[in-house]
């Protein structure tokens, strides 16, 4: 696969998931304890046999920029070989990213330089596990201009996709962009065809046809929007269906895009048969590389209870260089480097790297984003209007969010809140 380029879409700004994106943008999220959601593109990446590879940034990237300058420099760039960070140069225009087909036109002089038989775009903001190389061998036996990959959704969920029509062939031959009326959206079966948003161009092709957008007056320079219509009329589309290497009975693929679809996955993750499985060799997911020790669970005095003085975990995640200080963890993920202090009780909650659980704190159905200390005594995720009054941020179902920096104080009244 030394012939293909791999784009990837990384300057997302991921507003549905505030306050976890207020300091960061959407792919370098912390996923499953030690990971980031760029990882998973990476890795999948990285196992399809693919490393040429470009991740585009631009919005609040410094994190995203230290995550893959940590983790993701293993590549032989004497071979070829490597994975680089590539914010907005105004090359082109002095304008920011007008959109996801502006974001590959502003560095088409990448392509260039390159000159790739194929390109692979995709986004960096799903979880799934997916073999580009068979994607990429269907692509070029259809000799296509383009290929999408794609998967059945619910009507219901149509609206967020952009819809695909194809004939027996799978060649494409219709395409609406998150369609309004989902009543005569194509469908069949109940479920429609929609877009992963991970596109194989042949690259000429792609030259040209990002040149014809780029000079369009009114287009909002998209592939959903405006470029994949217009080569669907005259060009040689067809639809490869998403085929899964998580190897499960269904098929796995998640957009995280809202704080309460982002709490299911993390959550799924600590079933006794998850539906992603993290632990496939066959397929690994990778990260950035850490030297912490391992995690330490101490005091183990005998009884039943929150006031027994155990360092314990339960149906959890526990990463590297946590402490679990004589206190109760249950039903949560634990990133790396942090404490729960004695008697504390944690609950159906997300932990970020960093954070301090004081003594007879009392936490549930909560996300804490890194670097939080929480005092002893403190409840969060019992009352929502207690939790409001603190300035946290409470999800649809019922997630609170204390953002990076919070600073919680245990002895204003109602627990309120003072950002740092």
């Amino acid at each position: 696969m030394q012939d293909v380029l791999t784009m990837i879409l990384a300057g997302g700004r991921g507003s549905r998931l505030e306050p976890l994106t207020r300091d960061r943008a959407k792919p370098a999220v912390p996923f499953g304890g030690q990971y980031r959601i760029i990882d998973f593109a990476l890795s999948n990446c990285i196992n399809s046999g693919l490393r040429r590879i470009l991740v585009l940034t631009q919005y609040k990237m410094l994190s995203l920029d230290r995550h893959i300058n940590s983790g993701w420099h293993f590549l032989y760039r004497d071979l070829g070989e490597y994975v680089d960070v590539v914010p907005p140069q105004q090359r082109i225009h002095e304008q920011w990213y007008q959109g996801t087909a502006d974001a590959i036109y502003q560095n088409i002089y990448a392509i260039e330089q390159e000159n790739p038989r194929d390109v692979l775009v995709l986004s960096g903001d799903h979880i799934y596990k997916m073999n580009f190389r068979t994607m990429i061998n269907a692509h070029r036996e259809r000799d296509a201009d383009l290929t999408i990959a794609c998967l059945p959704v619910s009507l219901d969920q149509a609206r967020h996709f952009g819809i695909m029509e194809i004939d027996a062939d799978s060649r494409v031959t219709g395409f609406v962009e998150k369609p309004k009326d989902t009543q005569s959206t194509p469908c069949r079966n109940g479920q429609a065809l929609a877009s992963m948003g991970i596109y194989v161009f042949r690259t000429r092709e792609m030259y040209d046809r990002l040149c014809e957008d780029a000079g369009a007056p009114g287009s909002s320079h998209d592939f959903g929007k405006n470029v994949i219509p217009k080569m669907i009329e005259d060009g040689n589309v067809y639809a490869y269906p998403f085929q899964d290497e998580n190897r499960k009975a269904s098929a796995y693929w998640r957009d995280v895009g809202t704080i309460d679809s982002y709490f299911h996955a993390n959550m799924d993750l600590i079933h006794v048969d998850p539906d992603l499985n993290l632990y496939d060799t066959t397929w690994p997911i990778r990260s950035a590389p850490r030297s912490d020790p391992p995690p330490k669970f101490v005091f183990g005095e005998p009884g039943i209870g929150a006031d027994v003085r155990r360092g314990e975990a339960t149906d959890s995640l526990v990463c590297s260089g946590s402490i679990i200080s004589g206190g109760h963890v249950h039903r949560c993920i634990i990133a790396r480097k942090v404490r729960v202090n004695s008697f504390a009780l944690v609950e159906d909650s997300i932990v970020f790297e960093g954070v301090s659980i004081g003594r007879h704190a009392r936490i549930r159905k909560t996300i804490i984003d890194k670097g939080v200390t929480i005092p002893p005594r403190v409840h969060i995720g019992y009352d929502h209007e207690i939790d409001r009054a603190r300035g946290f941020t409470i999800s649809e179902e019922g997630v609170v969010v204390i953002a990076k920096g919070e600073n919680v104080d245990a002895d204003a009244p109602l627990g309120r809140g003072v950002h740092r």
